[in-house]
């Protein structure tokens, strides 16, 4: 039998485009929960992921920054201090890793410990001390391994991934979900603190760096993603000088113009003011003024049509690395919303019913716009929980906040404005209303529409299977045909009767109800 359910077979008539849900599966549930040990130059972190292996949760994620290559360039060898910091924190993950109960972790090195003279010497002791065998990669592989980071979050993405270290940066070519060519470079912020000639020398020997760069890769006017804490901790400043309103650095975009105005804005302001205002280690935020005089010159020497935070990198790249083909090419929103649904909803199941029945008021509608309400209908239920004064901002917060990989902020919020309008008839006055333009108010209207759509069609919610009846919608004439099956008429009281002109009257619409007898074929 097949690992994984392919879309294009049978199963197809009752699944739909995206497929049946794979967590169901052994060859997924294989991959449930997997701990991968990043031991980098500035930091080392462990990930546990955990949930719908697609598009998993951070079941555990702790970070020590060690500084392994702060000296290396004068030194040689691996930072002392940061050596003894990073086995102690090794120490830690790998008895974390027992407790937990999971397989062997997988570990890797980069940039300072390929680098070292002691790098072999190192290994061997965290081999001795905790059993953990540390892979030292080259930057080839991890420029690969980032690449494949980014596709896990964004699966079909084109472009260039460029991933900064604290000793190295790397730039991977990514199209038709493989990764192409790749080149590695010494312009980590730690490496380019000892270069001589002050903030002049630093940056010619960065044009000239990036300059070989785009000799080795060739054109790359597509979309730049940004993989690294150096990277991140500038899309916090670029949020911060743009007041921003949603703190996800995942899918966040800046254009060439943000990043020199950014360039600007922390030259002129002191770093340790931006450091706390925008949430930033103070050992990060030393490395923030060199990594931005790279992103400056990368920028004007690729001239990328627009710039993409990643917060996905070479720790999602180890574990697509296990992924079958198969599996790499599922939508990661997709399939978290159907594993949020089978582990929190009241009838898992019903999701897919629910999208089957709002989906005829939204005929013609686009792959990108099907996928944020097929989302929306697999997590309508998932907050019942939450205290009904609260449950539509729980929804909308849960939405736009969550690790959900493939999304876009405008998305976030649209898929949160749905799950908002299907506990409450309004948006306006709640805490997240600030948020809502990022949205167009044609999007925002849709949003209402399905919101309000799953706030009726939860009235019929009794099994996770089963005729619940059918919309059908006549946007010409402004005439919504609600047809029931006569089944359905005890549930069909005052609160469901509500509902439906709620929904109506968000279309704009005349509403008319009618109840279908048994053995009767629906309406076309």
């Amino acid at each position: 039998m097949d690992m994984i359910q392919d879309v294009s077979d049978a199963s197809i008539a009752e699944w739909g485009p995206f497929g049946r849900p794979i967590f169901d599966d052994p060859g997924a549930r294989a991959l449930s929960r997997v701990g991968v040990v990043d031991v980098g130059s500035n930091s080392v972190r462990l990930v546990v992921f955990d949930g719908a292996a697609r598009s998993p949760a951070y079941f555990y994620n702790e970070k020590i920054m060690c500084a392994l290559g702060a000296g290396l360039s004068e030194s040689g060898r691996l930072n002392p201090e940061g050596r003894k910091r990073a086995l102690s924190a090794l120490r830690r993950f790998q008895q974390l890793a027992t407790g937990m109960g999971l397989p062997p972790l997988s570990a890797v090195a980069t940039a300072a410990v390929r680098d070292a003279t002691d790098g072999p010497e190192f290994c061997e002791e965290v081999l001795r001390e905790t059993g953990l065998r540390i892979h030292v990669i080259d930057g080839r592989e991890e420029a690969r391994l980032s690449a494949q980071g980014v596709l896990l979050g964004w699966p079909g993405a084109y472009g260039l991934v460029c991933d900064i270290g604290g000793s190295s940066m790397e730039l991977a070519e990514i199209q038709d979900n493989t990764v192409g060519n790749r080149v590695t470079s010494s312009l980590g912020p730690l490496k380019l603190r000892d270069i001589q000639g002050g903030r002049r020398g630093r940056k010619e020997h960065i044009k000239e760096v990036i300059e070989q760069l785009k000799a080795e890769m060739g054109p790359q006017r597509d979309r730049l993603f940004l993989v690294g804490g150096s990277w991140r901790a500038i899309a916090r400043i670029d949020m911060h000088r743009r007041g921003y309103p949603l703190k996800v650095l995942h899918e966040y975009r800046m254009t060439a113009a943000d990043v020199r105005a950014t360039a600007k804005y922390i030259a002129e302001n002191d770093m340790d003011e931006l450091r706390s205002a925008c949430g930033i280690s103070s050992s990060r935020a030393g490395l923030v003024p060199y990594a931005i005089d790279v992103l400056t010159r990368l920028v004007k020497t690729f001239k990328p049509k627009d710039i993409a935070v990643s917060s996905y990198g070479i720790r999602e790249g180890l574990l697509y690395e296990q992924m079958p083909q198969r599996l790499r090419e599922r939508d990661p929103l997709i399939e978290a919303s159907r594993f949020a649904e089978s582990k929190d909803a009241r009838i898992p199941g019903f999701g897919k019913t629910l999208y089957d029945f709002v989906s005829p008021l939204f005929n013609g509608a686009r792959h990108s716009k099907r996928r944020l309400i097929k989302a929306a209908c697999l997590l309508h239920d998932v907050s019942w929980r939450a205290h009904p004064d609260y449950r539509a901002e729980v929804c909308f917060d849960n939405a736009t906040r969550a690790n959900l990989g493939g999304l876009k902020h405008s998305e976030r919020v649209f898929l949160g404005l749905a799950l908002l309008h299907r506990y409450s008839n309004k948006r306006q006055g709640s805490a997240f209303e600030h948020l809502y333009g990022l949205l167009d108010e044609k999007s925002q209207h849709e949003a209402e529409v399905l919101g309000k759509a799953m706030r009726f069609g939860a009235m019929l919610m009794v099994t996770g299977k089963g005729d619940i009846g059918a919309l059908r919608w006549q946007p010409r004439k402004r005439v919504l045909h609600a047809e029931l099956p006569e089944a359905a008429r005890a549930l069909y009281g005052e609160v469901a009767e509500s509902r439906l002109q709620s929904l109506g009257k968000a279309l704009e619409a005349v509403v008319h109800l009618t109840f279908r007898k048994p053995g009767t074929a629906p309406d076309a």
